[in-house]
């Protein structure tokens, strides 16, 4: 059978967007991520409005993010994971802002969001690809005919892990460690592409 492997993206390879905007920008608020908030629409609607109270366009964030890099080995992981099997990133990020990343990383195949931009450049609103979509990615895979590793780090990541024929946590917080103490936890990439190595064997 084969095999597809399906990773995270913030938090996992590169650094949470919204955390650095929170710093560029000043607005703690802002530092809430899926760590924090489970319920992802209740996480966005309220950076929105954060967003249109301070008068902060896409152009605003992407400035930001044009200035982040991938963390250190994360290029080289995904070279390598490429080079043994198939590689998705399942994000719920959003196409307008991944462009750079991507970039940097070489442009992996990326399943992510839209955001909706109104005629002033201001982010309006936002559609997602589906409703728990990372995991409804697994089953589709897994309905093909591929067996599916999934790693993450956060809360909207548990779903699609569990739903994997196997799959692993990845610098994920305590409290999801100690919640979820079953799953394997790794803190380095090396760790990571041991146990994906174990799954294409």
């Amino acid at each position: 059978m084969q095999k597809v492997v399906c990773l995270d993206l913030e938090g996992v390879l590169v650094p949470e967007i919204w955390i650095n905007v929170a710093r560029k920008t000043g607005i703690d608020e802002l530092l809430k991520t899926t760590r924090d908030e489970p319920d992802y629409d209740v996480l966005m609607r309220g950076r929105l409005a954060i967003l249109d109270r301070e008068g902060l366009s896409l152009s605003d964030i992407v400035d930001v993010i044009e200035t982040l890099e991938p963390f250190e080995g994360a290029l080289e992981f995904t070279q390598s994971l490429r080079s043994k099997t198939q590689l998705i990133i399942l994000s719920d990020t959003f196409i307008q802002f991944s462009r750079p990343l991507m970039r940097k990383l070489a442009w992996p195949t990326l399943f992510c969001n839209h955001l909706i931009i109104d005629e002033e450049g201001r982010i309006s609103g936002y559609t997602l690809r589906q409703h728990d979509g990372k995991l409804k990615a697994v089953n589709a895979l897994k309905s093909i005919g591929y067996e599916v590793f999934a790693a993450g780090d956060s809360y909207n990541d548990l779903s699609m892990i569990r739903a994997a024929d196997s799959g692993a946590l990845f610098k994920a917080p305590q409290r999801i460690i100690d919640s979820e103490h079953d799953l394997p936890h790794t803190t380095t990439y090396g760790e990571l592409e041991a146990i994906v190595d174990q799954f294409l064997l």
